[in-house]
């Protein structure tokens, strides 16, 4: 047992202050909130806070391809009439709209979890936390479901240069599709998703039955469910089938997306599951004492977001926290009771008992499948940092980003709401 984790905390102003549109439920603001939640309670004294670099397109295209980061670096709100052939190849439209420095901000939340890997690489901590990242429907050449750069399998590729497995769990309500895809053929990275399937629910991927390909067959790991999981039904399934992939697969690392929607009372979501719930998973996953990468993901109740972040930067600092929360920026978000827990929801739990223990049936004896860990011959590992070559002499000393002296915080009138009066509320489920 590790006497204190060492934990490493990536958070940059300008990701919450972007603004994918009126009537979009991805709200960046979130993360703000979020951070200032943290900084309330005191958590960031327990913590190395770290801004993250501004990934290089050079870096994005260790996965991405390079045509599809060039063309998010170009295209800007003022551009988009030149380019309707490109934004329907590259699927940017209503889910992924283009918006104000829409590259920045992928730059930004894509450079905090590669900075996260890298720091676990190194040793320098033994947990590293990066709420922004989690976007895991980004594809290698299109964007998809509010994503446009996938960080965390830019993440996974940086930690595969010092560990031979990789461990990927996904608590998100939606099928983390991108990073299954991404890995679909390896036996490196096995890819675990816990989320909600059928009904048409977007991504409409992640069946039991998708097990992998090749070499990554039985190495993808999918747990289908109906609406309406509460804490007790899902966390037991979790904690089931997690204590199984790890004894089973061996992983030297851990990346958990920890998206939010799968709260109760989100606004895409259509789970039960309270924050302890949730937490609960993220508390059972530290335990395992492996260095461990974590990200936000989706989340469509914001000041539900924000508590739940927070909570578990609390858990994963071993720090209780009062329920009554401390007086911050953002704090009528939380009005009126201003308190961190949320009950339980109340949509009919459709997962039955006999469902769940057929899905985790067929979940555990997939795994049987697998002989054992697999091994590697590891190569030499390639540098850390793929730096451009830019001339020194043309770079304005005296030209400084206000971000990075101080981080500004903003906050949009458009982006408070009131219950029903909030004008986003009837957006149909993506």
């Amino acid at each position: 047992m590790r006497s204190k984790d060492r934990i490493s905390y990536f958070y940059d102003g300008d990701v919450g202050s972007v603004y994918f549109g009126p009537n979009h439920p991805m709200k960046p603001h979130r993360l703000c909130m979020t951070h200032h939640l943290v900084l309330s309670y005191e958590l960031h004294k327990k913590m190395e806070i770290y801004r993250p670099h501004k990934a290089y397109p050079v870096e994005l295209a260790q996965f991405h391809s390079a045509d599809y980061v060039e063309f998010l670096h170009r295209i800007t709100p003022d551009t988009l009439h030149l380019f309707s052939h490109e934004l329907a190849r590259y699927n940017l439209g209503e889910d992924c709209p283009v918006f104000e420095n829409l590259f920045e901000f992928c730059q930004i939340y894509a450079g905090g979890t590669i900075d996260a890997a890298r720091r676990l690489n190194n040793q320098l901590c033994d947990i590293a936390i990066n709420w922004a990242g989690g976007l895991h429907h980004a594809k290698k050449c299109e964007a998809s479901g509010f994503c446009y750069i996938n960080d965390l399998v830019l993440g996974i590729l940086e930690l595969l240069k010092y560990h031979a497995r990789v461990l990927y769990i996904d608590i998100d309500v939606h099928h983390g599709d991108g990073v299954e895809e991404a890995f679909y053929f390896t036996d490196r990275v096995m890819t675990v998703s816990f989320h909600k399937y059928g009904d048409k629910f977007f991504p409409g991927t992640g069946d039991v039955k998708e097990i992998g390909e090749r070499e990554g067959k039985f190495y993808a790991i999918n747990v289908p469910l109906k609406d309406g999981i509460d804490d007790t039904s899902f966390t037991r399934l979790f904690k089931t089938i997690i204590a199984k992939v790890v004894e089973t697969y061996s992983p030297g690392v851990i990346v958990l997306q920890c998206g939010a929607d799968s709260l109760a009372g989100d606004r895409l979501g259509c789970f039960n599951l309270s924050i302890d719930g949730h937490a609960e998973c993220v508390k059972f996953v530290k335990k395992f004492n492996l260095p461990l990468l974590v990200t936000g993901g989706g989340g469509y109740t914001k000041e539900n977001v924000a508590r739940c972040w927070t909570f578990e930067t609390g858990v994963l600092l071993d720090t209780e926290l009062p329920n009554e929360i401390p007086e911050n920026e953002y704090i009528k978000y939380f009005a009126p009771d201003n308190s961190l827990k949320i009950p339980n929801g109340h949509i009919e739990n459709l997962n039955s008992k006999s469902y769940i223990g057929t899905i985790k049936m067929q979940v555990l004896e997939n795994l049987r499948c697998i002989q054992h860990a697999p091994s590697v011959q590891m190569q030499e590992v390639p540098p850390d940092f793929y730096i451009p070559d830019f001339d020194e002499d043309e770079q304005n000393p005296d030209e400084r980003m206000d971000q990075h002296t101080q981080d500004k915080q903003i906050q949009r009138d458009d982006e408070y709401y009131d219950g029903d009066n909030d004008n986003d509320h009837h957006m149909d489920d993506v």
